[in-house]
């Protein structure tokens, strides 16, 4: 069985053109076991947003490369989406296009001041660690350290303030 990281390698070198040809950006891929069912997942991006027409456009087209290059040994699904608004960081190009953006850090484990949760503005990104501006200091989270780093859900009030959407 092949290994995981290595489906996603050659999956993600069968699809970037594939992409291209569609004038999308691959934002993430994953190749997961959930229960019995394996998933390959395509999270796809483009200016603008990516609406149901420009998955199933991605999907119809990456099926039939994926098919003839067949780098996959087990059966699986495939799901083609948007990677939403409050999109996961998992790639060194997206934190630094999302440096002055508020994002939202959760930690494995608390930190030195008993906090799980750190949301702040992205203001640096150095590899393994991301700067997190909060209210009163700026936080080095290390990626190592956290379960996951999503952009914040902002959007602008009546009164043309940005404001946080809370959950």
């Amino acid at each position: 069985m092949a290994h995981k990281g290595n489906v996603v390698s050659a999956v993600e070198e069968i699809a970037t053109p594939v992409a291209e040809k569609l004038a999308l950006l691959i934002w993430d891929i994953e190749f997961v076991k959930e229960g019995s069912t394996y998933f390959l997942r395509f999270y796809i991006d483009k200016e603008g947003s990516v609406d149901i027409n420009d998955c199933e456009a991605f999907s119809r087209a990456v099926e039939k490369e994926i098919d003839k290059a067949d780098p996959i040994e087990q059966s699986y699904c495939l799901e083609v989406s948007s990677p939403g608004i409050e999109r996961e960081l998992k790639r060194d190009w997206h934190f630094k296009k999302y440096i002055g953006k508020t994002v939202k850090a959760r930690l494995i484990r608390p930190d030195a001041i008993g906090r799980r949760d750190i949301e702040g503005k992205l203001v640096s990104f150095e590899g393994t660690y991301a700067g997190i501006e909060t209210d009163d200091t700026t936080v080095l989270v290390k990626r190592s350290e956290a379960s996951s780093i999503r952009l914040a859900d902002e959007y602008t009030d009546a009164d043309g303030d940005n404001t946080l959407v809370e959950e």
